[in-house]
């Protein structure tokens, strides 16, 4: 009885670090394994993407957290920043460089960030810009299903959000449904950067032509849409197409991914 006691301890210890081992970080979801879909490819493109486990922030970086981030690396301040990382409107909704005033309130979502800005900020926190794939992987998550494509009413509700101009006044974060996942907020808020370079227009063979300017976007897909029925899809990769990488725009913010 000893020696199954024994066991038994030896097995409970190892499934307790295993889930230690897994834990999420603070205010930090795990997105487990999927498989992203790309909207468009090429013919010599894989048509599923294997996308493995990671952790996702459960809610858009806000101003107050950039905030914090400006203060601790002037250089990213708004009067300090150099143009070749953010254009002339980088944070131009605050107050001044290190006050957020009435039309950046502490818990609204950051927005007029560059994809400089806000993978310097993901360093900054020792973490990193999702991928595309694992965004959309994490966004295609219902409330209650890992893959939402085929709730109805999970996807009305995101045409209902591609379809209605964005508010004058950011709601705060946390305004809408937790996923399956436990994220909230990756559609209905605001649009969020990625890791990716511009993938949008580009081929599976891009990263060896020489000739491709290598100015930082938001990610996308290939060549070839593969679901016209995908309308939101069809939006993400249009905006996402769309964008340089010291762009900064009114609904653009970002969130933090990191390896498990």
């Amino acid at each position: 009885m000893s020696g199954l006691r024994h066991y038994i301890c030896i097995t409970v210890l190892g499934l307790l670090a295993s889930a230690m081992a897994h834990a999420a970080p603070p205010d930090m979801a795990c997105v487990s394994n999927g498989v992203f879909r790309s909207l468009f490819r090429s013919q010599t493109d894989l048509k599923e993407v294997p996308v493995k486990s990671f952790y996702l922030d459960v809610v858009p970086v806000t101003n107050e957290r950039f905030q914090e981030f400006v203060r601790a690396n002037p250089r990213w301040q708004r009067s300090q920043v150099k143009r070749i990382f953010a254009d002339e409107n980088y944070l131009k909704h605050w107050a001044g460089d290190l006050t957020l005033g009435t039309n950046a309130l502490p818990n609204q979502p950051v927005v007029w960030v560059s994809w400089f800005a806000s993978k310097a900020f993901a360093q900054w926190q020792g973490k990193r810009l999702p991928t595309v794939a694992e965004w959309e992987v994490a966004a295609a998550a219902s409330p209650t299903q890992a893959d939402g494509t085929k709730d109805a009413a999970f996807q009305r509700d995101i045409l209902r959000w591609y379809s209605t101009s964005s508010p004058g006044v950011l709601p705060a974060v946390e305004s809408g449904p937790t996923n399956f996942w436990g994220v909230r907020d990756l559609h209905g808020l605001v649009w969020e950067w990625v890791s990716d370079f511009n993938s949008a227009t580009v081929t599976g063979d891009a990263r060896g032509d020489t000739g491709l300017d290598r100015q930082l976007f938001c990610g996308a897909g290939a060549i070839g849409a593969k679901d016209v029925q995908n309308f939101p899809a069809f939006m993400r990769y249009g905006f996402r197409s769309s964008l340089k990488a010291a762009y900064t725009v009114h609904n653009l913010g970002f969130r933090c991914a990191k390896d498990l």
